[in-house]
């Protein structure tokens, strides 16, 4: 199993482990609520080493990438990103991403932890004579994120980077450690989110600025657990368990963000193309809040009645609302807000409310 580059530093915080996508990561560093609350009210600090980091380089590389992926990054500036897919021809989705324009360089960042699924797919079509290089850079290069509504002061403070201004999935550069970084605007939690992307060698420094920082607002680091509870609270699908080979874009309430209806052909184009014309998108993404303690796992089915009606693909119990909740996919005709359901979990029915998406604003 693969570690983090902070592996001492997460050991040292009493972090307890769990596998994520082929890396030993913290799940928890003793109580997660409280590192969930940090992020509400101040700042946190988590190492997102893990994700999967692709820099596609070489004279193509935005004519290449641009055939392949649902969005249209054609009309990025340097600085610039943007989500997007990577389809089957039937619109699945292999891929959820942010693509981010940078000097010499396309980057992609999954958003999900799907260890080398992305790149394993896009290599595929990598063809000889196209002038683009596809670098995997999942170990090489580092990634943490600073969330929470002093992430930006202290970032500021950490690395002299003027933050305000700085838009969501936009980037500038920075020096981290004497190597040339990037500081990410990013969507993880529904506070403000910032990444630090740099080359891995340059990860403990980062951090324990970070951590130096942060000291005046109580900063904490977090782990997975608390991450994730942040994460449905906003609404927020990844690549995994939300958004997979189950679902086209549509379903997930993707558009205008992720995909494109103008740009011209690319894998399964044609069929969201279809789904948009004439409005038949059979499931949709919803929210569920829960009448008991139970919280669902990924894949619980959903019932009204005794007929079955979708499943559960994120669930966590929610500090903000102090119940379970869950990112669910049941049929168009139960998605509506208001709508019961029961969820079945090991055979006994658990009974839950559609709720409209996010769950949690910051006012």
């Amino acid at each position: 199993m693969k570690h983090s580059r902070l592996h001492e530093h997460h050991l040292k915080l009493g972090a307890a482990f769990e596998e994520v996508a082929g890396w030993n990561m913290p799940a928890h560093y003793g109580e997660w609520v409280k590192e969930y609350q940090a992020v509400r009210q101040a700042v946190g600090l988590s190492d997102l080493s893990h994700r999967g980091k692709i820099r596609v380089t070489g004279d193509d590389r935005v004519k290449w990438l641009q055939g392949l992926i649902s969005n249209d990054i054609l009309p990025l500036q340097p600085g610039q990103g943007c989500y997007s897919s990577f389809l089957t021809h039937k619109g699945k989705m292999l891929g959820y991403f942010r693509v981010y324009t940078l000097p010499g360089s396309l980057w992609v960042e999954d958003v999900g932890e799907v260890g080398d699924a992305t790149f394993q797919a896009l290599r595929k079509f990598l063809l000889y004579g196209i002038k683009a290089k596809m670098e995997n850079c999942a170990e090489s290069w580092g990634l943490l994120l600073i969330s929470g509504p002093k992430a930006c002061a202290t970032v500021s403070a950490a690395f002299g980077v003027e933050m305000s201004d700085l838009k969501p999935v936009t980037a500038i550069a920075a020096q981290i450690g004497g190597h040339a970084s990037f500081v990410l605007r990013t969507e993880e939690t529904g506070e403000a989110d910032l990444e630090v992307l740099l080359p891995a060698e340059a990860l403990s420094t980062a951090w324990e600025r970070l951590m130096e920082a942060g000291a005046t607002y109580g900063i904490k680091a977090v782990g997975g657990q608390a991450r994730e509870a942040l994460r449905i609270e906003a609404g927020l699908p990844k690549a995994g368990p939300d958004l997979n080979e189950e679902i086209v874009p549509p379903e997930a309430s993707l558009e205008g963000k992720a995909f494109s209806l103008n740009k011209g052909c690319y894998p399964g184009q044609e069929v969201v193309a279809r789904m948009d014309t004439y409005g038949n998108v059979r499931r949709k993404l919803v929210g569920l809040v829960l009448k008991d303690s139970t919280v669902p796992p990924h894949g619980a089915k959903l019932f009204t009645g005794d007929r079955e009606v979708g499943w559960v693909s994120s669930a966590t119990h929610s500090p903000q609302l102090k119940t379970p909740i869950a990112l669910a996919f049941p049929l168009r005709d139960f998605s509506a807000p208001g709508t019961n359901l029961t969820i079945d979990v090991d055979g006994a029915r658990h009974d839950a409310t559609v709720r409209a998406l996010p769950f949690y604003r910051r006012a």
